[in-house]
């Protein structure tokens, strides 16, 4: 058995591990993040139970950060009243981003987690099966339920060789993003093995199976080895370790090879991950802007580096810089190292440990200017100026970005005197979890504390005898979730109120989306291939849901954003002959007779009422899928069942 299907097979609690096949797994660890949270513990508070029945849940603190007025403020307040009552860790703002934090404090080889952040599959560096899901999945998993999913080919990506110098786990990732699209990971895992693994340090490999979320995959995981062993005794954490790879004779549903020995340095050009090419290729061009950090790249690994490179140079004049620390400890370890003295003396801008300028709180670039970062996602407006031209690349490449005020080949540095320097993890960090709350005992009377923002929870219905409507948006290829609603210090702080944020619902798409939607009593959304992809923010299908949404028609779904459609009672509908897209369009009036029983067949018929035609559309739906959708989501199904 490859690693996967073995950790898989240790939780399997329903179902058979064949591709395309639903199986449903027993969660051990959740983890979520101040935006989803909210809204996740609400729902887990009307299912009524009493405490998390996970072995390890954690609530974090590190996206609303912006504290502009009190949303943000109340919303934390509520998160560890909230993990106080139901018994979660608290890690409190400052400690650091999720991903970050988790893998140095919590993450366990062998174990799974669940975590309503697009980017849990990070633990997957340390031999964990980590996935990234919607809160509401989130709430069903931390109240003792399984987490269902079709059940993914496995992909074994074969390293062979070794990085050379200035040459790192970022543009690993790159390069299998330059192979297989933004879609390519859809409904697949991606499995680390070859020889090129064991000489691969640890924070390459978080990088690597962080930007995996890029490809649309279920999750990506590295063996636990030698170097994994490594990083928990640094952690303090060394019983924890076990060792975990494939049998020798392991087989996989596909193979990738790629040669280190040959990987050059990489970037992602605007406005998506994929549109990938080699550094030098696009060398020269004037840039304004360079950030390090995220959850992606800002390890004390990633940091030093920066560091080193500037230690006897500075930050171009052109060039504002910033650098974010990932977590607490992170950010002691470069002030205890002198790293942080090199980056200030660099001329570099120190950033609070949080997700910052990756979800859109601050660092907005200037007016089409070029921002080089070493984050996960570049898509158009995201960093919070529509116009910016956002390139991903690694902290090698940016930091030669911004002391030579262009793209620049970090190769190239060495003609300026800085010979590579390899940065190793410490032998061990300080450890000091004076920032993470631990859980209370139960039957505790913690109140918990609402602020007037957090709205109640809005409920689904069960899906009427028809569907008829207009047409109100159509779209096309790759939508993202930052489509359909926005992050940025604007919107952020309204995640816990769904009739406040359901106005800003496709707002850099079509400004009127919502008051039509509202006027015209809801409808339905076109859309094209891989639609949804990015985060795995479950507001883009609760909002739409608000405003009446009732099926979303496409040629295909990004994983999770599919997920949480039906989570809401929104049926996902797609095309039976993807040219059906050309024949409809905005503005058209369409009816779907008889839902509830078409649904318990293999296809809905969409009449066209404007064009006088008819459409034949999928909605692959499992048997449980179908009875969630009959149930108006996945709330009342679990509230019923665990009624019954």
């Amino acid at each position: 058995m490859n690693l996967t299907q073995k950790i898989l097979k240790d939780h399997l609690v329903s179902g058979e591990m064949v591709p395309g096949e639903e199986i449903g797994i027993r969660i051990d660890q959740t983890l979520t993040q101040d935006a989803t949270g909210t809204m996740a513990y609400l729902q887990f508070e009307a299912m009524g139970v009493l405490r998390v029945r996970t072995k390890l849940s954690v609530s974090y603190v590190d996206h609303n950060m912006l504290q502009n007025s009190f949303e943000n403020a109340d919303d934390h307040r509520f998160l560890q009243s909230i993990a106080a009552k139901y018994g979660l860790y608290f890690s409190r703002p400052g400690n650091g981003i999720c991903h970050q934090v988790h893998r140095e404090r919590f993450a366990v080889p062998g174990q799974t987690m669940l975590g309503s952040d697009s980017h849990t599959p990070t633990c997957g560096g340390l031999g964990m099966i980590a996935i990234g899901a919607g809160g509401l999945d989130v709430a069903v998993a931390m109240a003792g339920g399984p987490f269902n999913m079709i059940m993914p080919k496995v992909v074994g990506v074969k390293l062979i060789g070794k990085l050379q110098p200035w040459v790192s786990g970022k543009d690993i990732i790159l390069e299998i993003l330059r192979r297989q699209t933004v879609k390519g990971g859809v409904g697949r895992i991606f499995e680390y093995c070859g020889e090129g693994v064991e000489a691969l340090a640890v924070a390459d490999r978080f990088t690597i199976t962080n930007m995996g979320a890029e490809l649309g995959a279920t999750t990506s995981i590295f063996p636990s080895d030698a170097r994994t062993r490594e990083f928990l005794r640094a952690q303090k954490r060394e019983e924890t370790w076990t060792e975990l790879k494939a049998d020798p004779d392991a087989t996989y549903d596909e193979i990738i090879e790629i040669d280190l020995n040959q990987l050059e340095p990489m970037i992602a050009q605007p406005h998506s991950p994929d549109k990938v090419v080699k550094v030098k290729d696009i060398a020269g061009k004037p840039v304004v802007q360079v950030c390090i950090g995220s959850c992606t790249n800002s390890s004390f690994h990633d940091l030093g580096t920066a560091a080193y490179v500037l230690h006897d140079h500075t930050v171009n004049p052109s060039v504002s810089m910033t650098v974010t620390p990932g977590s607490a400890q992170v950010f002691e370890t470069i002030a205890r190292s002198g790293a942080l003295a090199d980056l200030i003396r660099g001329g570099s801008r120190i950033l609070e440990s949080a997700c910052g300028p990756c979800i859109g709180m601050g660092q907005a670039p200037p007016t089409g200017g070029v921002s080089i970062r070493s984050f996960n996602r570049n898509f158009e407006g995201r960093s919070g100026t529509m116009d910016a031209q956002v390139y991903l690349a690694s902290p090698e490449t940016c930091v030669a970005c911004a002391v030579t005020g262009c793209i620049t080949d970090p190769r190239d540095l060495e003609k300026m005197g800085i010979d590579y320097k390899k940065i190793d993890e410490p032998d061990a960090y300080s450890i000091n979890d004076s920032l993470i709350i631990p859980p209370l005992p139960p039957n505790n009377d913690t109140e918990i504390i609402r602020g007037p923002n957090i709205k109640p929870l809005p409920l689904a219905h069960e899906p009427a005898a028809s569907f008829e409507g207009s047409v109100l948006l159509k779209v096309g290829d790759n939508i993202s979730t930052d489509h359909i609603l926005p992050a940025g210090s604007k919107i952020l702080p309204l995640r816990s109120n769904i009739p406040a944020i359901s106005q800003y619902v496709y707002e850099r798409v079509d400004p009127t989306f919502a008051k039509r939607a509202q006027e015209a009593g809801g409808g339905f959304i076109v859309g094209a291939a891989n639609y949804g992809q990015g985060s795995s923010r479950e507001h883009a299908a609760l909002a739409p849901m608000y405003l009446g949404i009732k099926a979303v028609l496409v040629k295909s779904f990004a994983r999770i954003h599919r997920a949480n459609l039906i989570n809401f009672g929104i049926l996902p509908l797609v095309f039976v002959h993807e040219s059906d897209y050309d024949s409809i369009d905005q503005g058209d009036e369409i009816v779907m007779e008889n839902i509830r029983e078409q649904v318990t067949s293999d296809t809905i018929t969409i009449k066209n009422k404007t064009k006088g035609s008819t459409i034949q559309a999928k909605h692959n739906l499992t048997p449980r899928e179908t009875q969630i959708i009959l149930a108006g989501g996945l709330l009342n199904y679990t509230v019923k069942h665990h009624s019954a």
